[in-house]
Formats: C-alpha cells, structure tokens, sequence
C-alpha cells in the first residue's frame, strides 16, 4: 500500500490528521518502532515520547508525527514521507490494520465438530476441528469457533463473535455481537461459593450466568465466574486483558479496560470508563465510579468516587500516594529523629 493510499483513509479517521508530506510516496509493507524501522516500513512518535530522537537514524521509509514543526523538518531532511495527526498512535493502529494480513477460516463445520440437540447455528459460521457445541445452544451468524472451543447447553452467542482455540463457555451464558475471547479463557466458571458449617465447607450451587455486551474482549487463560443466583455482567466495549479473575456477581460498566493479573472480588461494582492497571485488587462488592483510574498494584476497598485517581494499598488518592510514597525512604531518619527528642526529653 502507498503512502498516499494511507493519507487519503486517515483524512476521515478520528485521529485527526493536520498535515503531510507525501515525498516520493513510498510503498509500505507493514509498520516498525521508530528505532527498528527499516525501508517500506511506517513508524510513529507521541508528543513528548522518550524515542524521538531515534528519528536521527531511523530508516523506516514513512512516519506519523504529533504537530510538531521540529519533528517535520528533521523527516524532511531524512527524505522521510510524513503526516501530523492530533492522536498518532491511534492513526498507526488504524494504519496496521490497513496493511494486516487477514485470513478468515472457511466457514462450515469441521467433521470432528460435536454438535448437541437442538442447536441453532446461523449463516456463514466457522466450526473448527474438536469443538463442542451442547443442546440448545444458538451461535450467531458470522461467528467464528476456532479449534477445541467448548460450547455448554444453553449457551446464547451473538453475531460475529470470534473464540479462539480451548476457549470454554458455560452453561447459560450469552454474548452480544462483536465479542473476542482468547484462548484458554473460561467464562461462566463457577463462583467461589461455600458455606461454612460445623462438618466443613458447604458448596453453594453456583445457578447463575454470566453476559457479555457488544464488543467484549476478553484474554487468554482469563476467567470470568458465574454467581450462585442472578448474573455476572461485562459492560459493552470493556477490554480485558490476559489472566484476569472476575469473581461472581461482579458488574462493569461500558468501555472498561482491565489489565492484566487483576483481581475482581464477587459483588464488586464498575462504573463506566474504568482503568485498572495491573495485579490491580478489587474487594468485596466495592464500588467503583465512572471513570476510576486505579494505578499497578492498588487495593481497593469499600468506595471510590467518580473521576478519581487512586495508587496505593489500600488506595487512597494519587497524589497524596506520591507524597506518602516520599515519604517512606525517610522513616528511618524520621524515626531516629524522634527517639533522640524523646530521649533529650526525658532527660
């Protein structure tokens, strides 16, 4: 694909293209880093990003600029083709997409597939070798079962869902339309139920299910619990990283983003638009308002108000983290200090 081809698909993209500089329109192949780039290849730099002084010796052929009049020149003088957008790196994802390979399974059933009693199955599905697909399960069209993915009875699949190999879906769950589940993940496990009596631990049957909104992504080996009674909800748009744990009963909002090794608690309650960075731990039906932004390795207990910031265990506000957080290399002279007023004191 030429530059100029790119140039023309980002003129209506949202990430807001300013001003290019086609050059000789080289041909792209595909996209590199700024400091790995080498010819028929496009790169990027944000504003202010810490690699732009790669582009003194990149060799990528185009590049995709923040407005900013020094970068500009510096490609120029490199006979490198360019465009400043206001967002550059979603205008390289919107750019990788273009120069993507994509093949597509053929649709139809493998002979190994299984497939259960009344099972409904729409137009131009894919079912790879080894699946499971248990009775009355339906599987929207366009939808695409890769390799050893596991169906349970009564399980609702939307259109155009795509399940990567091993995945396994529970009995009862339902997907919206648009949704990606990796391999290995397992949604609809059971929740961690048990009650305790004076024999042992009680096992509390686990009846409910769990429902993914339009445009769910969930990551490989990820699980998502079903509760004993009532539902598990994922908010559309919310994107899911690789070993997450969502417990029973938890309810997210729309356009979540949950990184990875993060640990939700049964109960627990996510507004829309929250960020939870990773091995992020959230309580026991916490609650969390819109737009939460929970920084690596915070616990969060009880409330945390919309629009806030918070680091810490457990977490507290941004800010005030850092100044604890400056805090912590002078305790011990802090201390020492202390115990010497104490011990001038009681003299």
């Amino acid at each position: 694909m030429f530059f100029s081809s790119i140039i023309n698909i980002l003129k209506e993209s949202e990430a807001g293209l300013l001003s290019y500089e086609i050059g000789g329109d080289p041909e792209i192949i595909s996209g590199a880093s700024i400091d790995k780039g080498k010819s028929q290849q496009i790169s990027f730099l944000e504003k202010n990003s810490k690699l732009s002084t790669a582009l003194n010796v990149s060799e990528v052929d185009a590049i995709l600029l923040p407005n900013n009049e020094d970068l500009c020149l510096l490609a120029k003088e490199k006979g490198i083709a360019w465009a400043t957008v206001k967002d550059p790196r979603l205008a390289f994802a919107e750019t990788l997409d273009l120069l993507q390979i994509k093949t597509s399974p053929p649709t139809g059933m493998h002979p190994t597939a299984v497939v259960g009693e009344e099972v409904v199955i729409g137009e131009n599905v894919s079912i790879g070798a080894n699946v499971f697909i248990g009775d009355r399960s339906k599987i929207g069209a366009g939808s695409v079962l890769h390799p050893g993915t596991i169906i349970y009875e009564d399980v609702v699949i939307g259109e155009l869902n795509e399940l990567h190999a091993n995945v396994v879906i529970h009995s009862g769950c339902q997907l919206g339309q648009k949704c990606i589940v990796n391999s290995n993940a397992v949604i609809g496990s059971e929740g961690f139920g048990f009650v305790p009596t004076s024999k042992g631990w009680r096992k509390m049957p686990q009846t409910g299910s769990v429902i993914l909104e339009d445009e769910v992504e969930v990551g490989s080996n990820s699980t998502i619990d079903r509760p004993c009674v009532g539902e598990t909800l994922i908010g559309a748009g919310t994107k899911i990283d690789n070993l997450v744990q969502i417990g029973h009963g938890v309810k997210t909002g729309k356009g979540c983003a949950i990184a990875s090794q993060v640990g939700i608690a049964g109960g627990a309650q996510l507004g829309n638009g929250v960020i939870l960075a990773g091995q992020v731990g959230v309580a026991n039906r916490a609650i969390i308002g819109d737009h939460v932004i929970a920084s690596s390795k915070s616990g969060i207990h009880g409330v945390v108000s919309a629009n806030e910031v918070v680091s810490g265990f457990p977490a507290i506000p941004n800010r005030l983290w850092l100044r604890c957080s400056a805090a912590f290399s002078k305790l011990p002279e802090i201390t020492k200090t202390l115990r010497e007023l104490k011990n001038k004191a009681n003299q």
